[in-house]
């Protein structure tokens, strides 16, 4: 049959045709395994280069001459306050278990691994859910794998430069008694360095959940105004836990970018509830 006689109904038929259920886990089966391939790719290359990863990556937050630090100097220079300068970390790493720094290096690439391959994976695992989506919410999400994998990435960005080498400046130098000497296990140093990286990675996809439910008629950006104060109390606590060091330097750091994030939501969520006026204004002249 030409392609020009074929009708819609046909190929809508080919194209949203009934899975059974092991059809359906055949295929995230395949889904899944692409992405956990990518992954794997990734982390043994990361574990070729494991040696030059950490020291340069893992260990940065560790040096006084980390790109972070160096502009926390800098900032203080501007500012007069001469505490924000870090100029020393006052502690050391050791390794505790026979195997531990083997499995440090087999996490950490996992770890790494994940992070890059993390838009093909989220991009598998969209095409399993976009079928059984309705139109309104496949509309909703259009664009959904650039912009969560942007996020991702300035979300983790900001918590390995922003985040993680301001809780471990605190923790590294805080001492109750001088006698205590700071020698920490590289797990716990890493445990701090991929959680607050990642938590902040996932606190990044604020503005694309708002757009989502947005769309669906979940969020309006009147709920968001009326609860901004609310939200700003939360960012600055979650700043200050995020961020343990008793100066304000550090908290405010951490609480504009959230802060600026949860404003940026408000304007998403706005932009959708005119385009859905509009429409609805449209409709109702037709």
């Amino acid at each position: 049959m030409p392609l020009d006689q074929v009708t819609d109904e046909e190929i809508l038929s080919e194209e949203g045709k009934e899975m059974s259920f092991l059809d359906h886990l055949e295929e995230l089966r395949w889904h899944i395994i692409r992405a956990v391939g990518a992954i794997f790719v990734f982390a043994i290359a990361a574990f070729i280069f494991i040696e030059d990863i950490f020291r340069v990556v893992v260990m940065g937050p560790k040096n006084p001459n980390f790109w972070t630090y160096r502009m926390m100097c800098k900032l203080a220079d501007m500012t007069g306050y001469a505490d924000l300068c870090v100029k020393k970390l006052n502690f050391e790493l050791q390794s505790l278990g026979v195997s531990d720094q083997f499995t440090m290096a087999m996490t950490s690439s996992a770890i790494i691994g994940l992070c890059f391959a993390f838009p093909y994976a989220f991009w598998e695992l969209w095409r399993f859910i976009k079928p059984g989506l309705r139109s309104v919410e496949k509309e909703a999400a259009r664009g959904a794998v650039f912009f969560v994998s942007m996020l991702f990435l300035l979300g983790l960005l900001f918590g390995y430069f922003i985040v993680s080498p301001l809780a471990i400046n605190f923790l590294a130098n805080y001492q109750i008694t001088p006698e205590i000497k700071n020698q920490f296990d590289i797990t716990s140093y890493i445990g701090i360095l991929v959680t607050l990286s990642l938590g902040c990675a996932l606190i990044f996809q604020m503005p694309m959940i708002a757009y989502v439910l947005s769309k669906v008629g979940v969020l309006t950006p009147a709920f968001m105004r009326s609860y901004r104060k609310h939200a700003w109390i939360v960012i600055l606590i979650v700043a200050g836990i995020i961020t343990p060091s008793p100066d304000i330097y550090s908290q405010v750091l951490v609480a504009l970018p959230l802060t600026l994030l949860y404003e940026v939501s408000i304007l998403v969520s706005a932009r959708i509830e005119r385009q859905r006026l509009k429409e609805h204004q449209e409709l109702m002249k037709s």
